[in-house]
């Protein structure tokens, strides 16, 4: 059994009252048990300022997390704030991991930090929670893939860093005292540990009803669908062309992908269109796989965040899982928001209406695994979803 404390402070500007905040609310919620983690997100000047680095030294477990545009729980929501779930068990072991500097698609670094941390061990972990630095060279797809080699597909479930910049130069990765960007965190969880997860993308009901086949791909480089270029294929649903002849809201329009082997679909956002009428898309397009062209704004994010929560409670309860949610949302999805950006945070709370404790940020990139037919689990990266790991 894993016990969760979820607590949050404000104090952005004061660093000590911060950190007196957060310790004084642990030590109401009652002693800890054998062994303790604990989960951090917050808004970037947490770290400039000293507070995560604090506060790391001041708590009696290890911390390990991101920086993110906002985040919610329970009793709060919103951008400048920072959120610590502490996760103590008496039967699950939590071992933390860091790979050195991650420069390129190198498996060399991954190998090297799970090696380390899962040597002399005999069993498998049942879990791996994942912090992972935003690289402009480095994929979702290549981290998913890589831990699932090393590991033996272990179920990995993270989120690629971000913050409130355009450019996102302050996202990092937290990993005890330290901050990074360009390093690889992760929690290994030993023990009687049983996760679920649940994903959240587009709703097919709102999608164009044309499904096409991948004819041509290279990496996240989409070229054709039924045998013709990505341009001339939206063009064909009905999008489009700027003056510029640029192809009209393309980041409103995900892909839903199915791999078409049992899988959950999952989604992919088009960045741009080459010259060559290529999609730059957020992750692989194999060929052979089904896509449709979905549509993400505020009224369907909401819906499906809703929806996905009231799944994932309904899951719960018949596995007898669920005495808490980590959840990551794309920050596409908070975007999406417009000028209300808090509306996916608070319609979450409306949702669990405090059922359960839940920790949520926004993530670049979402690491959730997706289910086989018999099944076992798929480590995949997604775009523009909601992902949730019950516990």
């Amino acid at each position: 059994m894993i016990k969760t404390i979820t607590i949050h402070t404000s104090e952005i500007d004061d660093p000590e009252s911060a950190i007196a905040e957060l310790c004084g609310r642990l030590e109401k919620e009652g002693p800890l048990l054998a062994h303790s983690i604990g989960l951090v997100s917050c808004f970037a000047d947490f770290i400039s300022a000293g507070a995560v680095e604090d506060l790391a030294k001041k708590l009696p477990f290890e911390i390990v997390g991101t920086t993110s545009i906002a985040g919610a729980s329970e009793d709060a929501a919103g951008e400048t704030l920072l959120f610590l779930t502490v996760l103590t068990s008496d039967d699950v072991e939590f071992v933390t991991g860091l790979t050195d500097p991650i420069g390129k698609e190198d498996m060399s670094p991954i190998r090297a930090a799970w090696e380390s941390v899962s040597a002399g061990r005999a069993e498998k972990p049942g879990l791996m929670l994942s912090f992972a630095p935003l690289l402009t060279n480095v994929s979702g797809d290549f981290f998913a893939g890589a831990f699932s080699s090393v590991s033996g597909n272990v179920p990995n479930f993270g989120t690629i860093a971000v913050d409130h910049n355009a450019d996102y130069h302050e996202s990092m990765v937290i990993f005890h005292e330290k901050a990074y960007r360009d390093r690889y965190a992760f929690i290994l969880f030993y023990g009687n540990i049983k996760p679920m997860f649940i994903i959240g993308g587009l709703s097919e009901k709102r999608a164009f009803r044309d499904k096409g086949v991948v004819t041509a791909s290279t990496g996240n480089q989409l070229e054709q669908v039924n045998g013709i270029s990505v341009a001339d294929y939206l063009l064909g649903l009905g999008l489009q062309k700027e003056p510029d002849g640029a192809i009209m809201g393309i980041n409103a329009h995900p892909f839903i992908l199915d791999y078409n082997d049992g899988t959950q679909p999952v989604i992919r956002v088009m960045f741009a269109i080459t010259p060559e009428g290529y999609a730059v898309c957020g992750g692989a397009m194999p060929v052979g796989a089904s896509l449709q062209v979905g549509v993400i704004d505020a009224r369907e994010v909401l819906s499906v965040t809703e929806e996905t929560i009231k799944i994932a409670l309904a899951l719960g309860r018949s596995n007898g899982v669920g005495s808490f949610m980590l959840i990551f949302s794309c920050i596409g999805r908070y975007f999406a928001q417009n000028f209300h950006p808090e509306a996916e945070m608070q319609k979450v709370q409306e949702a669990l209406k405090g059922s359960l404790p839940f920790h949520l940020c926004y993530s670049g990139t979402e690491l959730c695994p997706v289910y086989e037919r018999n099944g076992n689990t798929r480590n995949r990266s997604h775009n523009d979803s909601i992902v949730i790991c019950m516990i």
